[in-house]
């Protein structure tokens, strides 16, 4: 459990509350959580997976110590039928898990792990090669993390974009957004859009009616953090 504030008394409240109620451990400052490094200095907050990418790493175990520039080439466009079949696809689809829950702290991945984990159900050895590529990357950006100064605007600041018909089995388009408060960098997806749309202009209203619902929920969310601290701050618990 994360316990979060910026009222250290209150804080000690509450876990004192708690400790009445469950036999529980206070690990102190927030360091190492399910995978997740946090740091935090006079300026703000470091989030990192940096340990989660060594481990994956290892566990790839790959034959060299190459790195490149960028997690995927330009303009790829991967077929289900590019290349053979893998014998046994256990092996991808454990590392395109990794992946997914990596990309929580690495935005920089977040595209070319959409594209991967199409592949899952039958993976070829295009799809593995590049999978290896994005491990690549990976290991050459190793140390990047995010950012979250102590001190932001409270303004959402939201960019959309789309690619019309850019899977050509389907020819379905893709959706991407993210999303600021500030200057922090809070929400981010890819997404392949659910149907065919006709034109670029449609492919970019449905990307922007993603967009519109993520930003609706994150309001309301910011509402109900606004009214507890409210009311905390007024005396109600």
């Amino acid at each position: 459990m994360i316990i979060t504030g910026d009222d250290p008394e209150y804080i000690a409240f509450v876990k004192a509350r708690l400790r009445d109620q469950f036999l529980m451990t206070d690990l102190g400052p927030l360091r190492y959580f399910l995978g997740i490094e946090v740091s935090s200095t006079s300026d703000g907050f470091y989030i990192s997976q940096e340990k989660y990418i060594q481990d994956l790493l290892a566990r790839a175990a790959l034959g060299d110590e190459r790195t490149v520039e960028t997690p995927m080439e330009l303009n790829v466009k991967l077929q289900p039928t590019d290349g053979d079949p893998i014998s046994d696809p256990t092996r991808y689809r454990h590392l395109v898990g990794s992946l997914v829950y990596l990309a929580v702290t690495r935005p920089d991945i977040s595209y070319p792990v959409h594209i991967l984990s199409q592949f899952v159900s039958a993976p070829t050895t295009v799809h593995y090669s590049h999978l290896l590529r994005v491990l690549r990357y990976l290991r050459g950006t190793i140390t990047r993390r995010l950012f979250f100064p102590r001190s932001s605007s409270l303004q959402l600041q939201c960019y959309s974009d789309a690619t019309w018909a850019s899977d050509h089995s389907d020819r379905r388009s893709l959706s991407a957004y993210c999303v600021f408060l500030g200057g922090l960098l809070i929400a981010w997806k890819t997404k392949k859009q659910t149907a065919v749309s006709r034109s670029s202009v449609e492919a970019e209203l449905r990307a922007m009616a993603l967009l519109t619902a993520e930003v609706t929920w994150l309001r309301w969310l910011l509402e109900d953090f606004w009214g507890l601290y409210y009311h905390t701050q007024s005396g109600f618990v």
